[in-house]
């Protein structure tokens, strides 16, 4: 008895290790949210800006630009999917990479060859281990994405779309990511970042219906466009990167409550079962006492006859 009263206080030292270890990880990561909240927050105004002013472009010339304008027959996509770097943080890598299943699925039914792009070592190992093959991978910056991390993501993917050849180059580029809703709610979603669709930036923009002024473009509306495709992919890629960034760390701050609480669960059910062991080995022993009292008194009163 006195040997299982031990394993029951060992398990409990570990547990209550654990539930130390995932009570810390929680704390950090709702730390970490806060911060993440702002830099989506500051980056929404740029991203919003520089895209009412490529449809300003788009809407105010006539020139064919990979921009813009759709390819009549798409051979080729892009796809970038953002997952995270660590684990422990529940379903939000496994999430991201269902939806580009789902997204590569739905372009192959299209009857497109897809290229994959991914962010994060979740996701590269996912396709390492089923021995996939991936254009082009990022990895170390999940947490705390830069600006600098997607420009580096996006030259890539913009010198794809520059140069469709025979030998490669791709019509479209999607990009698929994990969109912060709330604390409790993060949704796998999936666009498409080229070729722009006017009327989704509209909407997206709310500037669905305004009527825009006319401009003159210097040097040209080709070369404007030319310099604002660089920007518009690195704004998306990072927008979408700090929205990631804010839901990994709200599921991983909702995994590690998750935990602690069940640490503590599993600890009062340990308890109890420590408890009962105990006082099971008190009783034992109170018996043995009682038994071997009673057989010296019997001993004794055999003896005096």
């Amino acid at each position: 008895m006195g040997a299982q009263l031990r394993v029951y206080k060992r398990r409990i030292r570990a547990v209550t290790a654990t539930k130390k270890i995932t009570k810390a990880m929680e704390m950090i990561a709702a730390s970490r949210i806060v911060k993440a909240q702002r830099k989506v927050a500051a980056s929404m105004p740029y991203a919003t800006e520089l895209t009412r002013a490529v449809t300003a472009v788009a809407t105010g010339s006539n020139t064919k630009h990979a921009l813009t304008t759709e390819v009549e027959a798409p051979a080729r996509a892009a796809v970038l999917l953002i997952t995270s770097d660590r684990g422990l943080a529940g379903g939000y890598s496994s999430n991201a990479l269902k939806q580009a299943e789902r997204l590569t699925e739905r372009l192959r039914g299209e009857g497109k060859e897809v290229d994959t792009y991914i962010v994060g070592r979740k996701g590269v190992a996912y396709y390492g281990f089923r021995e996939r093959k991936v254009a082009e991978s990022w990895t170390g910056f999940t947490d705390s994405p830069a600006y600098a991390d997607a420009k580096r993501v996006a030259a890539p993917l913009i010198e794809a779309i520059q140069t469709v050849t025979a030998e490669g180059g791709v019509d479209e580029l999607h990009i698929v990511y994990t969109e912060f809703v709330s604390m409790m709610t993060q949704n796998a979603v999936d666009g498409r970042m080229l070729p722009l669709s006017l009327d989704k930036v509209e909407e997206e923009t709310g500037a669905k219906g305004e009527i825009l002024p006319l401009f003159d473009f210097e040097p040209s509306a080709e070369d404007v466009l030319d310099a604002l495709l660089p920007r518009y992919v690195e704004s998306r890629i990072y927008n979408a990167l700090l929205q990631s960034a804010a839901s990994e760390h709200a599921a991983r701050r909702r995994a590690m409550k998750s935990a602690t609480d069940n640490a503590g669960d599993l600890i009062k059910s340990l308890s109890r079962l420590a408890n009962a062991a105990r006082q099971a080995e008190i009783t034992q022993e109170i018996s043995e006492i009682v038994g071997g009292a009673s057989a010296m008194a019997d001993a004794t009163a055999g003896s005096d006859k």
